[in-house]
């Protein structure tokens, strides 16, 4: 089903004071946005706003988290079990930490929960009734917008061609006819088949979440596990852990190369066992998949020039064409400042700025997916897929049972305000549109 926006209607009668009118079900192609600056909360379709309403996220000490989330769980009636049982009406949960969407008696135009975002409770009850578990939530602290985004890497479904045989092909039978009083054996078609038209494999499913990210430490071990047992050297179940069996492998390993015998994985053990095993150069990626927060796909790919970091963006399928193979996608860049621990670790020099007006394009140019992979990933392709792109992998809140989730630290730069004695003018995020 799709959400579309009513014209001519009266939205099914609902005129809310606290927010534009909502109506119809909110699936797939509409975006919720909350802006802690603004204390707002609005409803994308496509780049166009189609609802809004004020919010009151968390105050000082419960600051509300910024990111990418969904929605896992959904309930009309509940209470916190952290604050003494307080009740948070329609209730939609964004992590299992304790992060919900609710509705509440007290909303002001100023952070004033302990954590969650408060929604007036009209509003909260409309809201509820047209979104269902999946669907996604960003909260940024600054206002951004999402807009229009075209790019050769971005998803499209399938086209499937029928397996119809052609008339050409066709096996030919003979058969008997009567002339001249004669029996005249002649060959025969079958009936001609019904003549379908190219179609594109369509799916009433639930939408998949995809999510490409950097290759971590156990997806490295994995592979290299992997790698070493068909070279001969067991390492034991490619379980991702750096144990007793794995570093027997690698110095069994080492000391037929002539390397460095100390069981220690570094980049050039790495480069050493892939090119040994002919398998080029370890890749720095991974692209995964999730339908109904369940695994589907996780696979390697290249990011070309690793140094420079990948950003934070996210992106969402809407008007996915079930005939012609088309979708347009929709992307916003979030701001998200990586800790100089993180930045050592994953060896990133340059870091991302979501204001530059082509942040989203440059990251989408370095990205490099096998053929097969994005065949089978256009094949699960259907209204309101998504796509998220994150610099730190699989986070703490991303678990079983929910999709792709991402929190975004704030950027903190250096107040040249304090210096100047004038108060800094706020910076908004932007997005590239590429024509």
């Amino acid at each position: 089903m799709k959400f579309r926006l009513a014209t001519g209607m009266s939205m099914l009668g609902l005129m809310l004071s606290c927010a534009t009118a909502l109506g119809g079900t909110l699936e797939g192609p509409l975006q919720i946005m909350v802006s802690k600056d603004l204390q707002e909360l609005k409803i994308y379709d496509g780049g166009v706003v189609v609802a809004t309403s004020r919010v009151s996220t968390g105050k000082a000490g419960h600051s509300t988290p910024t990111g990418i989330f969904s929605i896992l769980e959904k309930k009309r009636t509940h209470f916190s079990n952290i604050y003494d049982s307080a009740p948070m009406p329609f209730m939609q949960r964004l992590t299992w930490s304790g992060i919900a969407l609710h509705a509440s008696n007290s909303v002001p135009s100023y952070p004033a929960s302990h954590g969650c975002v408060r929604l007036p409770n009209d509003f909260a009850k409309t809201l509820f009734s047209v979104t269902r578990r999946g669907g996604h939530v960003l909260i940024t602290d600054s206002e951004t917008a999402p807009q229009r985004i075209v790019h050769e890497l971005l998803f499209k479904p399938s086209i499937v061609v029928p397996d119809t045989p052609l008339l050409a092909d066709a096996g030919l039978r003979p058969t008997l006819i009567e002339t001249g009083g004669k029996s005249v054996e002649v060959a025969m078609t079958e009936p001609k088949p019904e003549v379908l038209t190219p179609v594109v494999e369509k799916t009433e499913q639930d939408p998949i979440r995809i999510l490409i990210t950097r290759r971590g430490e156990r997806e490295m071990m994995i592979d290299l596990q992997t790698l070493l047992t068909s070279l001969g050297y067991d390492a034991g179940v490619p379980d991702g852990r750096h144990g007793k069996q794995t570093v027997i492998a690698i110095r069994a390993f080492q000391l037929a190369e002539g390397l460095k015998e100390d069981g220690m994985v570094t980049p050039e053990l790495l480069a050493a066992v892939y090119a040994k095993a002919g398998k080029g150069t370890p890749p720095n990626g991974q692209i995964l998949v999730r339908q109904k927060f369940k695994p589907l796909v996780e696979e390697p790919i290249t990011i070309r020039n690793p140094e420079i970091a990948l950003g934070t963006h996210f992106l969402l399928a809407r008007e996915v064409d079930a005939d012609k193979g088309k979708a347009e996608w929709y992307g916003v860049s979030m701001d998200n400042q990586l800790s100089p621990a993180t930045l050592k670790r994953l060896g990133i020099t340059t870091e991302a700025d979501a204001s530059a007006p082509d942040a989203l394009t440059k990251t989408l140019d370095r990205l490099d997916i096998p053929q097969d992979m994005r065949s089978r990933i256009s094949g699960l392709m259907g209204e309101g897929a998504s796509l998220s792109i994150s610099d730190t992998g699989l986070g703490p809140e991303t678990g079983d049972g929910t999709d792709f989730i991402t929190v975004t630290r704030k950027v903190q730069k250096a107040d040249a305000s304090v210096v100047q004695g004038k108060k800094k003018k706020k910076k908004k995020s932007s997005i590239t549109v590429v024509n």
